[in-house]
């Protein structure tokens, strides 16, 4: 059995609620219950007016465009106010700190805000892409996996129900013919299947350490220290199965933007500049991020640098983890456009996607161009 810190257990809360059960948390959260109030009286219900930005993130290099734009002084030069960016431990407080208006600018594994959209009827928009590729699928040193097909009857930590890694790693069982399921730590497996598990990113390494799961799929720099630290191996890298996949996106709340065009033009003007910055200066964004620069990733910069840069055959010949070299893709890529193909083809394979033991009835009606024109604000990027 998986005996967890308790640092973990918020994060553990990370499933998909009933819209009762979700509003019940953000007013308990909020302190609200008590008082009577009802929802609190944001942005979400009415015309919202911000002058701060507010940033919430999670320590992974998912975030770096906020992260290198408020280092590298990008809102600022937009004639912008920001606040120092926070580091929360877990999507489920970021999604709290979002929906109370903590926060005002996040980055979200790319399926949370369709979730939050048609799901718990949030208004919600994808303003632009985070960053491209930037994920893998871990091996531990205790299994032997050359192949997607090694990892029969074994168990697989996921970040997030609703995420990108998700929707990766069941694209490339379903291709060679292996289930993923939901099950107890300790019921047996069929030959052909492969049990999915939420994890902490932070715990994933000791986890695998422990031998408690015998792979993960999760964002940089988690592999990078998996490899590291743990002495795990790189199965696959993502962005060599689904070419430039979309990952984490920036979002903002859909009444701020239609209220204030001007203020979210000059953030997003101050998000491309960043993401232009972080391609053609990885080592250097590797550094700023780490614990040698402003610390906003809590690691040390050779585990950044390793995560931003290390991407090459010879280094990943050997185990395949690069089968498409041709693509020429980094091991993370920074673009913010938000092209529509890609969000119909994720809309498509999350209809396929085992969600936890979830009722996802919500998904499989979603129309994937009603989605493409309806979540994302593509003018404001362009």
């Amino acid at each position: 059995m998986l005996n967890l810190p308790h640092a973990a257990i918020p994060y553990l809360g990370d499933y998909e609620m009933s819209r009762r059960d979700f509003l019940r948390n953000i007013l308990v959260t909020g302190g609200l219950m008590a008082t009577g109030l009802g929802l609190p009286r944001h942005g979400w219900t009415q015309t919202n007016h911000a002058e701060v930005i507010k940033i919430g993130y999670l320590p992974i290099a998912d975030a770096t465009a906020l992260l290198i734009a408020h280092a590298k002084g990008y809102f600022q030069a937009e004639g912008l106010t920001v606040a120092p960016p926070t580091m929360v431990p877990s999507w489920t407080q970021l999604i709290q700190g979002f929906f109370t208006e903590k926060y005002n600018l996040v980055h979200f594994l790319n399926p949370i805000p369709i979730w939050l959209r048609y799901n718990q009827k949030i208004p919600i928009k994808i303003m632009s892409w985070a960053h491209l590729n930037g994920s893998a699928i871990v091996v531990g040193n205790h299994i032997s996996a050359h192949s997607f097909t090694d990892l029969a009857g074994k168990q697989i930590a996921i970040p997030y129900w609703y995420s990108m890694h998700n929707i990766l790693l069941q694209m490339a069982l379903r291709h060679v013919g292996l289930k993923p399921v939901v099950k107890p730590h300790y019921e047996k497996l069929a030959a052909t299947e492969v049990n999915l598990r939420v994890l902490p990113p932070p715990l994933m390494v000791w986890a695998l350490q422990a031998r408690n799961i015998d792979a993960y799929i999760v964002a940089e720099p988690i592999n990078a220290k998996g490899e590291l630290q743990a002495g795990a191996t790189i199965l696959r890298f993502t962005g060599d199965i689904w070419k430039n996949h979309p990952c984490c996106v920036i979002c903002m709340n859909e009444n701020t933007v239609t209220a204030q065009p001007e203020w979210t033009q000059k953030i997003m003007n101050a998000i491309v500049k960043a993401q232009a910055y972080a391609q053609q200066h990885k080592a250097e964004s590797a550094i700023i991020l780490s614990q040698a620069g402003n610390n906003y990733i809590p690691v040390t910069a050779n585990v950044l640098k390793r995560a931003m840069l290390t991407y090459d055959t010879q280094t990943y010949g050997t185990n395949q983890a690069i089968l498409h070299p041709e693509w020429g893709n980094g091991r993370i890529d920074f673009s913010p456009w938000p092209y529509p193909s890609a969000t119909r083809l994720l809309i498509e394979n999350l209809q396929q996607t085992v969600i936890g033991n979830r009722d996802t009835a919500f998904i499989q009606q979603l129309e994937p161009d009603f989605v493409v024109h309806d979540l994302i604000d593509y003018h404001l990027s362009k």
